[in-house]
């Protein structure tokens, strides 16, 4: 069984300032999205220019961070942030959301499609092949943070990691069932799970990377590339949430599914359908 580094969550301190790693995953992620945009500019087929991409990038950091905050307080723990309201505002605790990030950046598209007075569509199949290598940075950054990990598995496999922010869950499991796991507990002081970051990091971040960024080389119908991505991101997380540990305070719901399985949900019916519909019925991209 491979342990975890348990990297120290600050990257980088001067004086007072503390700069962390997961702050560090989101500026890299906001980073390759410009570059890329820039090269899809430089490619053609597209109605954005520099400055506009420039200004796009205001909107979706805010639509990232306000949504996926507030994402994460409304589906995963409305009572405790009720409770407590001012840790809402402490972001740099971690607790994000990629849905409610989703539905924020969604409104920032929305916002600046009006703005510009272009098409949602055309915003968003230029948008949707930049996002996935910063969700691949996102997943890096949990995995330095040393949290989302997966669910426990067999210690012999290669893939088996010990987590150490992970022993309370450990310890629960192995009173659970100790002719299983205590044997494992005494030598290791921790169990074997899922390093199910690194898979969310391989399928929704440079899995999908690929396919929808090669898909949109060529010109498309308008909102495919879009569909593809919500597809694309759907099955990915749906599939990774099979490895990944459910959160402690909702467990798996109906069917045995988690929650982030039940949010993947209508992004895979919606962007199957709508690429379908796009291929189908949409307007040429020029």
């Amino acid at each position: 069984m491979i342990i975890h580094p348990n990297f120290d969550p600050i990257a980088l301190s001067i004086g007072p300032l503390a700069i962390r790693w997961y702050a560090l995953s989101y500026i890299v992620g906001f980073v390759l999205f410009m570059w890329l945009g820039r090269r899809r500019i430089k490619r053609g087929n597209t109605v954005f220019t520099h400055e506009m991409l420039d200004d796009f990038l205001t909107w979706g950091v805010l639509g990232v961070i306000i949504g996926g905050r507030l994402g994460y307080v409304l589906f995963y723990q409305p009572g405790f942030y009720l409770s407590h309201p001012l840790e809402i505002l402490k972001v740099w605790q971690g607790g994000m959301a990629f849905h409610g990030g989703f539905l924020g950046v969604l409104a920032a598209m929305v916002l600046f499609a009006r703005k510009h007075k272009i098409s949602f569509l055309q915003v968003a199949d230029f948008v949707a092949p930049l996002v996935p290598l910063g969700l691949a940075s996102g997943r890096l950054g949990n995995f330095i943070n040393g949290e989302l990990w997966g669910r426990v598995t067999d210690p012999n496999a290669f893939w088996a990691m010990g987590f150490q922010h992970a022993r309370a869950e450990d310890m629960a499991i192995v009173g659970q069932d100790p002719s299983r796991w205590l044997a494992i507990w005494e030598q290791w002081q921790m169990l074997p799970r899922h390093p199910s970051q690194l898979y969310q990091f391989a399928l929704e971040g440079v899995a999908l990377f690929v396919i929808v960024w090669l898909f949109s080389q060529k010109p498309r119908p308008q909102g495919q590339v879009a569909a593809l991505f919500l597809l694309g991101y759907g099955v990915f997380r749906f599939i990774a949430e099979f490895a990944r540990q459910p959160d402690d305070y909702l467990g798996l719901l109906a069917l045995s599914m988690s929650m982030g399985q039940w949010l993947s949900l209508p992004m895979i019916a919606l962007g199957l359908a709508g690429f379908v519909y796009c291929g189908r019925h949409g307007k040429q991209a020029a």
